[in-house]
């Protein structure tokens, strides 16, 4: 019986003390707050291959149907130019710009990633979120690269079946180039 009445006093002194350990809100001890899940290197090379895998279907290979299959159903797209696009909206809009780069009426372009400007942070039982700046650049035949403009953007990935998937992306405060 002793036994069972120390290891009862026991456990129930080390959940105090876990209790004790964690941090509080000063003056209001009963809430106890937990960090959020720490960034891991794991995790931010593979959001970094997502998103290069994403701009270059975007850019580089200019295939709609790859960038669709590269979002969620309920994708939304948010742009500080173009204002609000859902899924389809934004895959057909990007799509017209695949045609009019065919025919000539706007420029093919590249985008960069702005080294240095990556975060990734995870979200619980969710995905991850990127944020990051990049430059785009018209490439134009015969001619250098320019670069035309630099943006900010965040990008809401969510984990599903073992692919990251776009499910929400903001492109804000765009800034044409000098």
């Amino acid at each position: 019986m002793f036994r069972l009445s120390f290891l009862v006093f026991a456990v129930a002194t080390l959940i105090a003390a876990v209790a004790q350990a964690a941090p509080t809100v000063n003056g209001a001890p009963q809430y106890h707050l937990t960090p959020g899940a720490a960034p891991t290197a794991e995790m931010t090379a593979a959001i970094a291959k997502a998103d290069a895998d994403l701009f270059d279907a975007v850019f580089l290979q200019c295939d709609a149907a790859k960038v669709g299959a590269m979002t969620t159903a309920d994708f939304r797209f948010v742009h500080d130019k173009d204002g609000e696009s859902t899924r389809a909206q934004f895959v057909d809009n990007f799509k017209s710009h695949c045609d009019r780069v065919k025919t000539g009426e706007d420029f093919p372009a590249r985008r960069e990633l702005v080294p240095g400007s990556l975060e990734v942070w995870p979200i619980n039982k969710y995905g991850a979120l990127e944020i990051g700046v990049h430059r785009f650049y018209a490439r134009l035949p015969g001619k250098p690269e320019q670069l035309t403009e630099t943006g900010n953007f965040m990008i809401l990935w969510k984990q599903v079946g073992g692919k990251w998937l776009m499910a929400e992306s903001i492109s804000y405060g765009h800034k044409l180039a000098e």
